[in-house]
C-alpha cells in the first residue's frame, strides 16, 4: 500500500474517536499492553515525560520538547490528534516519522490488529513507542490523549516526570461531571516515587492531586505557588514575560503567543527545575527552547496568524475554558469588525461557548469532515438562540473566502471551535 492507502486502512479498520466519538474509546489498558507485548515492550526502552491536562498540554509538550532539543537531546514527541498529516503525531527533534515507517508497521502487524481489534489511538500509541525505541531517542515527551488513568499512553513506566497543565470541563461524559472527578482521572498518570508538577490548580483539584501524590510517595510541586509572574509584554504576535523564584530570574520570549501561555510557561519552568539533576538542562536551553518552540517542533494551530490585513487567527482551543481565554485575548485588540468562523462537534455545549461572543460579531458557522461534526441543519438551529448575524457554510475554506471578500484591513477574524475545523484550513 501507499502511505495514504495505509492511513485510510487504519481509519477504515480501527475505531477512531474523531469518527465515532465515545464509542471508539476502550477504557482499559488490556489492548495496548497486548500490542506492546507483541512489539517487545518498546515503551520501556527510553525515559519519558508524561503530560496531561484539559488545556495547555499540547503547548507544554512542545515547550518541553523544544527545551530538551536546545539542551542537546534527541527527543521523541507523541501528540494527538494531528492536523493535516498522521505523521505529525510522531516526531523526533521536530521531524515527522517517514512515510515508510507507517507503511512497514502496518504491513508487519496488520494481521495482529485483526485479532486484537485495537482502536486507532491504541495502534498510534504503540507505533510511537516502537518508533522512538527503534530510533533510540534520549527522552520522549508523551502527551496523554484523553484523561489519564485509562489512556493508552499510561502504560509507560520509565517516567522521569509527570506533568498536569490544568483541569477544566471537557469530555465530561467520559471523565466525570465535576472538577474533582476529572482531576482524579488525570491524576492517574502519577507514578510511584516519580516527581509531579501541576501547572495550575483550583482548591478542589489540589486536594485530589495531593492525596494521589501522597499515596504514591511522589514529590509534588505547584508551579503557580513556586513562580512569581512579573512584567508581561503582549501583542497579537508577541509574548514576553518575566518570572522569578527565590531570587532566580527568567525573561522569557515565547514563539507561542497569547497571555494564556503564561501559565504553561510557568509550569514548564517548574518542570525543568524538577528535572535538574536527572537531565542536564542549562538556563540558555530553557530560554532558547521557549523562543524557538514553533521553529523547533513544527507546531501549528496555536494562535496561528494566517493573515494580517485583515488579521486572521486560527486556534485549536475547543472547550469552554479555552474559548473564554481566547476571546478575552481578542477583546484587547483594536479592530473594526469581528468575524468568528466556527465549527463544533455534537458533544460540546455550544450555549456555554457562544455566550462569550459579542452580539455584534458576525458568525460564519461551518460543518467539517467528521462523524462528530454538527451538520448544516443543526447549525441552522443556532439562529434561534444567537442574536448575531449568521451565515452557514459547508466548510471552513468557503467561509474564509467569504470573509476575505468582505473584511476590511482593520477587522479581526477568528477561526476555531474544533481542532478538526482548523485542520481543514487549506493555507495552514
Amino acid at each position: 500500500m501507499t502511505y495514504q492507502e495505509t492511513v485510510d486502512y487504519l481509519y477504515s479498520q480501527l475505531p477512531a474517536f474523531q469518527k465515532l466519538g465515545e464509542k471508539a474509546i476502550k477504557p482499559k489498558l488490556t489492548n495496548i499492553r497486548a500490542l506492546c507485548e507483541m512489539l517487545g515492550n518498546p515503551q520501556n526502552n527510553f525515559p519519558s515525560i508524561h503530560v496531561a491536562g484539559t488545556n495547555g498540554k499540547g503547548s507544554c509538550s512542545h515547550f518541553l520538547t523544544s527545551i530538551l532539543m536546545e539542551a542537546g537531546y534527541k527527543v521523541g514527541l507523541y501528540t494527538s490528534p494531528h492536523l493535516r498529516d498522521y505523521r505529525e503525531r510522531f516526531r523526533i527533534n521536530g521531524e515527522m516519522a517517514p512515510e515508510n515507517c507507517i507503511i512497514e508497521f502496518v504491513q508487519e502487524y496488520g494481521r495482529e490488529f485483526s485479532i486484537l481489534k485495537p482502536s486507532f489511538f491504541e495502534v498510534s500509541v504503540a507505533l510511537a513507542f516502537k518508533y522512538f525505541s527503534d530510533q533510540k531517542v534520549d527522552v520522549a515527551v508523551i502527551e496523554v490523549g484523553l484523561g489519564g488513568k485509562w489512556d493508552s499512553t499510561n502504560i509507560i513506566s520509565n517516567v522521569l516526570l509527570s506533568y498536569i497543565s490544568n483541569i477544566g470541563f471537557d469530555h465530561t461524559e467520559i471523565l466525570g461531571d465535576t472538577l474533582d472527578k476529572i482531576a482524579g482521572e488525570k491524576a492517574g498518570i502519577i507514578k510511584e516515587g516519580v516527581p509531579m508538577v501541576i501547572s495550575e490548580y483550583l482548591p478542589e483539584t489540589r486536594t485530589v492531586f495531593a492525596e494521589v501524590a501522597e499515596s504514591h510517595q511522589s514529590p509534588i510541586s505547584y508551579a503557580q505557588d513556586e513562580w512569581t509572574v512579573g512584567a508581561i509584554r503582549s501583542t497579537v504576535d508577541h509574548l514576553s514575560v518575566d518570572l522569578e523564584r527565590n531570587g532566580e530570574h527568567y525573561s522569557i520570549e515565547s514563539e507561542l503567543v497569547g497571555e494564556y501561555q503564561i501559565s504553561n510557561i510557568r509550569g514548564v519552568l517548574e518542570a525543568c527545575r524538577r528535572l535538574d539533576g536527572i537531565l542536564n538542562i542549562p538556563k540558555s536551553a530553557v530560554i532558547q527552547g521557549f523562543a524557538k518552540v514553533v521553529t523547533n517542533t513544527g507546531l501549528k494551530g496555536r494562535w496561528q496568524i494566517l493573515s494580517r490585513k485583515p488579521l486572521i487567527i486560527c486556534d485549536t482551543g475547543h472547550n469552554d475554558q479555552a474559548f473564554q481565554i481566547t476571546l478575552q485575548r481578542i477583546s484587547k485588540e483594536n479592530y473594526g469588525h469581528l468575524y468568528y468562523i466556527l465549527g463544533f462537534v455534537r458533544d460540546k455545549d455550544i450555549s456555554k461557548i457562544c455566550k462569550y461572543i459579542p452580539a455584534d460579531a458576525k458568525l460564519l458557522l461551518c460543518t467539517f469532515n467528521s462523524f462528530r461534526a454538527r451538520t448544516v441543519e443543526e447549525l441552522e438551529d443556532l439562529r434561534k438562540i444567537l442574536p448575531n448575524e449568521i451565515s452557514i457554510h459547508k466548510n471552513v475554506n468557503e467561509a474564509l473566502a467569504k470573509v476575505r471578500r468582505e473584511a476590511k484591513e482593520n477587522d479581526i477574524v477568528y477561526v476555531g471551535g474544533s481542532t478538526y475545523l482548523v485542520a481543514e484550513i487549506e493555507e495552514l
